[in-house]
């Protein structure tokens, strides 16, 4: 195997994948943006005007802050620079709904230097790889379409958060268990949605750190104990002081918001709302007089409930469970084999459990296990294929978020680059590792005989070149079909349904999508759970 190289030459190779993130990153800096970018712009207002005992009370724009502390201490930072750059960006009142390229351009840049957390994130988990395996994880997260959508568009600051998971799992990776805990905790007090991985944390920490014999097994326990004590003392410390610690809960768990976003996520309670409808509409067309629940899922609005017409009403308590019960099989096999180079496979699982089964996912939440998979997907053929499949679903589930007209060539062909790359760059490693195994055999059997060596050569290359032809990067005539169902669902809410229905049932096109995309995210689940447990790792 190929050495992992000097880190000169590995940070040479990261700086130019930087740059051309970077500039792709400032060539979109014009392009959309969602509500989001108010969001966070008054985040730094409120951070920057208000004392702390008033961040989570303030109730000057709708856009209140429902982030945990060390994300409003990060736009508490970041507002010291926007004052320098314009006043008005922080001002609490005047600034609202503030749209000048000063607010554009500074924003947009405080996503991309903030992403120097990401790249070294992903640099530190991968510096021990082979070069191609190490450049081909490089390719799969810092040119993520689905990253560039949802941050450099949309608007977020996911990157900088994937850094510390992605930190995280490298240091569990080497066995340096305190570390990660402690940067996992720390990304809990940044952002709480990553919490559906705390179970999988806690039992491998347990196991793993902790377990072995009484007296070591509790001191290490009450070390990493006190260690998550302090990183959520730092974050929740203050708000405890001047007595808002339940407003600051009550922000960041807003279970009133509903089962499922505007645009349904594609997760399992698509297939639970389709049926419900399916029912509801035969049962009317028999002459049951079945009421039209006043919060529609079509209708593209935020209920206050789960508003179902003949199905059971969903509950948070209900999804919580459905997640804890869908982890347990992961879990087992955390507490029973407690590999350190399980841990990515794992804590991606169990993000895949919250998107599938929680409570108000959003669609972008699919890049909670894409990011971390993308490690898992260079170890094996298979992993791959796997790979491939749901990063094209993922990104392709996120096309929504972008509905504007002039974005649509950009996202398209953000997603179109990708996967090209993606094709190429699996095809050369299986190819290659393949090519290899045969040359080997062929080495083992030229051995046993000089007598046979000559045509044991003759038959192994003629092998060789046709297990890489016929082996390496294929994907199954199932898979095919099921991109291929992509486009034909792209072309038909893009193109054929305004010319044949015009305005007509204006959700299918996005009910389309998510029921589609659903099945594919469907798949992953059930085939990762599959890996978790019969993969001899």
């Amino acid at each position: 195997m190929e050495a992992a190289g000097n880190p000169k030459m590995l940070k040479a190779q990261l700086l130019w994948f930087l740059g051309i993130a970077t500039t792709i990153k400032l060539l979109l800096i014009p392009s959309y943006h969602s509500t989001d970018f108010e969001v966070h712009r008054h985040w730094l207002a409120i951070t920057n005007s208000l004392p702390l005992s008033q961040w989570y009370s303030d109730e000057t724009s709708q856009w209140t802050l429902d982030y945990p502390p060390f994300f409003a201490y990060f736009e508490r930072f970041l507002s010291v620079f926007a004052r320098l750059v314009d006043l008005q960006i922080v001002d609490l009142h005047h600034g609202l709904n503030y749209k000048v390229n000063s607010a554009i351009y500074f924003q947009r840049i405080s996503v991309i230097v903030s992403d120097l957390f990401l790249f070294y994130g992903v640099y530190r988990l991968t510096s021990n790889l082979a070069s191609l395996k190490r450049n081909l994880v490089w390719v799969l997260v810092l040119w993520s379409p689905g990253l560039m959508i949802v941050d450099h568009m949309h608007f977020q600051y996911n990157g900088f958060l994937f850094g510390w998971l992605l930190l995280s799992i490298s240091f569990l990776a080497q066995k340096r268990d305190l570390m990660g805990g402690f940067l996992f905790a720390v990304l809990l007090c940044f952002k709480h949605l990553f919490a559906v991985a705390a179970p999988v944390y806690f039992v491998y920490l347990l196991r793993h750190y902790c377990w072995g014999g009484l007296v070591r097994g509790f001191a290490r326990l009450s070390v990493m104990g006190a260690v998550v004590v302090a990183v959520f003392a730092a974050a929740y410390g203050p708000f405890v002081y001047y007595g808002q610690i339940q407003q600051v809960i009550r922000r960041m768990f807003p279970f009133g918001r509903g089962l499922c976003h505007a645009y349904w996520a594609p997760n399992f309670w698509v297939f639970y709302i389709m049926l419900d409808k399916g029912i509801a509409f035969f049962l009317r067309k028999f002459g049951f007089n079945i009421p039209v629940p006043a919060a529609s899922f079509t209708g593209g609005l935020v209920g206050d409930a789960s508003p179902f017409s003949i199905l059971p009403q969903i509950t948070p308590v209900t999804t919580f469970i459905m997640v804890l019960l869908a982890l347990s099989p992961c879990l087992i096999k955390a507490w029973r084999d407690p590999r350190p180079l399980m841990i990515a496979r794992l804590v991606a699982y169990a993000y895949t459990c919250g998107f599938l089964f929680g409570w108000h996912v959003h669609e972008k939440a699919s890049l909670h296990f894409v990011i971390p998979l993308a490690v898992v997907a260079v170890e094996s053929l298979e992993d791959a294929k796997h790979y491939f499949l749901l990063s094209v679903v993922s990104c392709y589930s996120m096309f929504p978020l972008l509905y504007e007209a002039q974005e649509y060539p950009i996202k398209v062909l953000l997603l179109l680059l990708h996967s090209i790359l993606m094709w190429f760059c699996f095809s050369a490693q299986f190819s290659n590792n393949i090519a290899t195994k045969v040359t080997l055999q062929a080495d083992k059997k030229a051995s046993q005989s000089l007598l046979k060596q000559k045509a044991s050569q003759s038959e192994q290359k003629g092998s060789s070149r046709t297990a890489a032809e016929k082996g390496g990067f294929v994907l199954g005539w199932v898979a095919k079909s099921y991109v291929f169902g992509i486009l034909v669902v792209e072309i038909w809410g893009q193109f054929l349904h305004p010319y044949l229905l015009g305005d007509k049932f204006p959700f299918v096109p996005l009910m389309l999508i998510s029921v589609y995309c659903a099945l594919g995210i469907s798949y992953s689940w059930i085939w990762q759970l599959e890996q978790i447990l019969l993969l001899s790792f």
